[in-house]
């Protein structure tokens, strides 16, 4: 379920049991229902599953400086592809390996599939002759909020979750 705030920006996902909860005491109500017409029957009521919530009263969200360096957000600021080969991305590596001094941060992380990371090991990119089509860097922007929402959303969310051109 796709949680939008009063003013209808999108704020995160949710489970299903969250959603209801949300919307039987009324915090939330619900802006469409699920597509696929199923509904969540009780002893005493039968509800239709929401695909998209939104809050009746306006949440502050906090502004972030910096995006969360997480697994999901890196595969998806890289597309899922590897930034060696192209092929489909497994693991993350470290552009400077952290065995000589590479730090954990977005801008010395990227997605690698398992052969090109075990190629380079511990090694630099300079020692191999491999080189970065791209600079890895930070990912900038609210939508980031929403890894895995854009990727993997409900249709019924792309009139509320639309992602920026890069």
């Amino acid at each position: 379920m796709l949680l939008l705030n009063a003013t209808y920006e999108p704020l995160t996902t949710l489970p299903l049991r969250r959603a209801v909860c949300l919307v039987l005491r009324e915090k939330a109500e619900v802006v469409h229902h699920d597509s696929a017409g199923a509904c969540l029957h009780s002893a005493t009521m039968t509800i239709d599953v929401p695909s998209v919530i939104r809050l009746r009263r306006y949440v502050r969200i906090p502004f972030r400086t910096r995006v969360p360096l997480t697994r999901a957000a890196l595969m998806r600021r890289d597309n899922y592809r590897c930034v060696y080969c192209g092929r489909r991305a497994e693991t993350i590596d470290h552009v400077q390996p952290r065995s000589r001094g590479g730090k954990h941060t977005w801008e010395n992380c990227v997605a690698s599939c398992m052969t090109c990371n075990h190629s380079k090991a511990d090694r630099l990119l300079e020692e191999l002759g491999w080189t970065l089509p791209v600079a890895p860097a930070v990912p900038r922007g609210a939508h980031w909020r929403l890894i895995g929402v854009i990727h993997d959303g409900d249709p019924q969310w792309a009139a509320y979750v639309s992602e920026p051109a890069a």
